[in-house]
């Protein structure tokens, strides 16, 4: 166990290093630069500022500097937000998104793992067909179209949450609906056919033999091999939705993580982008870790080699 939990750290590491060297080269090879704007400046304002961010150096040195300052948690100055540090931004938004994702998180896994036991139990009927109609739409259908409609039908018309920003805790209602549709979802699914596959073993058939009810057969022994699964989904989902939707918080103007993102792309942010994309790739990485090992304790059938 701890071999195997040693050698996930390493290749955790590994996998950091290689997106935020990956993340530094393409930032360079897009064509333009962070100080290029409508208005030309001179040769002498842009020589001074590529100085004064150390743009000036060969790409090899700023590479080197980069990843020693990252290594100590500071991805250096935002070229936009004057006076700012990347982690200092990316500190203060992330509480905000991560409220909105631990929610969705949440909400995905009280409704998606008992509503895919539930449709796997009444396979075939009615509620079985409605449960997968719903789980398809969540996938099928995008983030800004469930944003949309809520907004519209919710905000506009019924007038019976706000649509803007985060005052109380009704402003939380729409983007958690918005960001829990699509993994509760999947769960679902996920659920259902992990469920179907393990109704059908012979342990299962034995249990029912015994004359153990169905509540007890369904949650004691069906549930905890069938939830493996959504285990495997579960790390990259908590990193995703604690982060942010990207599209949740510019439609419902929350300012959070996701929101800053897309306004260095296209302010041409490279530090922010940057330091950005080092963040969540991080905590995805940390997730799957976590699962990894998780996974030996929820089933110890499982060898961690």
């Amino acid at each position: 166990m701890v071999k195997y939990i040693t050698k996930r750290i390493f290749l955790a590491i590994a996998t950091i290093w290689a997106v935020a060297t990956l993340t530094f080269f393409l930032m360079n090879l897009v064509p333009g630069g962070p100080f290029m704007a409508e208005k030309a400046i001179s040769p002498a304002a842009m020589a001074a500022l590529e100085a004064k961010y150390g743009l000036d150096k060969p790409l090899g040195e700023q590479y080197i500097m980069y990843m020693s300052k990252a290594l100590h948690g500071d991805f250096g100055d935002s070229l936009r937000q004057r006076g700012r540090t990347v982690s200092s931004i990316i500190f203060s938004k992330f509480p905000v998104s991560a409220k909105v994702g631990g929610l969705a998180v949440i909400v995905a896994l009280c409704l998606g793992v008992p509503l895919g036991c539930f449709a796997a139990y009444k396979r075939g009927k009615v509620t079985d067909s409605i449960i997968s109609v719903v789980s398809t739409c969540g996938i099928a259908v995008p983030g800004f179209v469930i944003c949309t409609v809520l907004m519209y039908f919710l905000g506009v018309r019924a007038r019976l949450l706000p649509t803007l920003g985060l005052t109380d805790w009704k402003s939380y209602i729409m983007p958690v609906i918005a960001l829990a549709f699509y993994p509760t979802s999947y769960i679902m699914r996920l659920m259902r056919s992990s469920m179907l596959d393990v109704l059908g073993q012979d342990y299962m058939r034995t249990a029912k033999a015994k004359g153990l009810s169905q509540r007890v057969s369904l949650f004691k022994h069906a549930l905890r091999n069938a939830i493996l699964p959504v285990v495997t989904y579960l790390g990259p989902m908590i990193a995703y939705t604690l982060v942010g939707s990207f599209i949740v918080e510019k439609i419902f103007t929350i300012p959070g993580l996701g929101r800053e993102f897309i306004s260095a792309i296209t302010n041409r942010d490279y530090t922010m982008i940057m330091g950005t994309t080092i963040f969540l790739a991080t905590f995805m990485v940390i997730m799957n870790v976590i699962v990894d090992i998780v996974y030996k304790l929820i089933d110890p059938r499982i060898q961690l080699k």
